[in-house]
């Protein structure tokens, strides 16, 4: 038995805003069910007392939606007596929550840190940026609510992260964006790349995915400034520039999408539902029901086909200068597949363009994380 990561929508696509740009809300359009309902508490135990009979060692609930604070309060109460009551293996219990933090008041601020849940908040820049996408159902911005929620994070002493999706208007402007991470001393930074999403009619995709020219020059900007900070002390991490340190001393990636091929990391829906990736909760991609157990579930042909199609690389890749910090991308992006097998991944240009102009820095880095680890032996 593995490691376990299990991500749960508790609160299916339902959401309280009404960003532009959702990749899930696109997604849970083309399903039979838009929404999968609201998680029940019989379907949570029954997720518990699986997932926890299915790991080995580690287990990782990460809780997303839509929003899934929307589940309120006391379902995450229910989560960790149901993690505390079968939880005999010992194993070690990890909760992570993704929010866009327009409903965390000071009762879900203590409720996160004294829990130690790990939490994820939206936030994509400063207040112009932030309210171009991320409005309230009647168009009003969330910058403020977002920027409330992330003070009383603090004051509550509760870890958490910065997620800013970067749009093609985002990625023309890497210095701004930084400069309003350090003025607030936000230390962890995660960027995701926008992508067009199937379904989408041709007005809504204009202004939205980034370009991969300029998310190339994007990069190589955003990691300029943080490499002259890194060197001087600073310690903002960037997942995806930590990440790259780790491949570069030899490690594996702790980020999805990084490694070259896919796993079953299982996204359990609000009705049980269970699917292969957050990019795949549709209806050809079900795999079963929480109720089935996760052995069934990875052992099941529709898992198997999902990991080994994502294993294929074109020759094109394997003998790019770059392929070793690469190692082609996320399955979303290479898609449409051609033949059942994945293309080039969609923003391959823009990779290029940043490992040309830092891939001796990342080695460095890398360097020095095999030094860290030799001097702790």
């Amino acid at each position: 038995m593995p490691a376990a990561s299990i991500l749960i929508k508790p609160a299916s696509s339902n959401c309280n805003i009404n960003c532009k740009y959702c990749f899930y809300k696109c997604l849970s359009s083309s399903r039979s069910e838009y929404s999968k309902g609201f998680m029940t508490d019989d379907t949570l135990e029954q997720l518990v007392i699986n997932a926890i009979s299915y790991a080995d060692g580690f287990l990782s609930f990460a809780f997303q939606g839509g929003e899934p604070l929307l589940a309120g309060i006391s379902f995450f109460y229910k989560v960790l007596k149901l993690q505390k009551k079968y939880n005999t293996k010992g194993l070690h219990i990890e909760n992570t929550i993704q929010t866009n933090g327009t409903l965390i008041n000071e009762e879900w601020a203590e409720f996160l840190a004294e829990n130690h849940f790990l939490t994820g908040l939206s936030l994509d820049g400063p207040k112009k940026i932030h309210d171009k996408y991320r409005k309230t159902t009647d168009n009003n911005g969330t910058f403020e609510n977002v920027m409330h929620a992330a003070g009383l994070l603090k004051q509550y002493n509760a870890d958490f992260n910065i997620l800013s999706v970067i749009t093609n208007d985002t990625a023309q402007k890497a210095s701004y964006l930084y400069k309003f991470y350090k003025s607030h001393g936000f230390e962890y930074i995660q960027l995701v790349p926008c992508m067009d999403e199937a379904g989408r009619d041709a007005a809504q995709n204009t202004g939205f995915a980034v370009d991969a020219e300029q998310y190339g020059k994007f990069l190589c900007e955003f990691f300029d400034l943080w490499y002259t900070d890194f060197i001087a002390g600073s310690n903002m991490d960037i997942r995806m520039f930590s990440n790259l340190a780790q491949m570069a001393a030899g490690y594996a990636a702790e980020q999805c999408g990084m490694n070259g091929s896919c796993h079953c990391y299982f996204v359990a829906e609000g009705d049980g539902s269970v699917y292969p990736c957050d990019f795949y909760c549709t209806d050809n991609w079900k795999l079963g029901n929480v109720k089935d157990g996760f052995d069934k579930l990875s052992a099941s042909e529709k898992a198997g086909l999902f990991i080994e199609s994502s294993r294929y690389q074109a020759e094109e890749c394997k003998e790019c200068p770059y392929y070793r910090l690469c190692r082609g991308g996320c399955r979303r992006w290479r898609e449409p597949f051609t033949n059942g097998l994945p293309g080039i991944n969609s923003l391959c240009k823009a990779y290029k363009i940043f490992f040309g102009h830092t891939e001796k820095r990342i080695y460095k880095l890398g360097q020095l994380i095999k030094y860290k680890t030799q001097a702790q032996i």
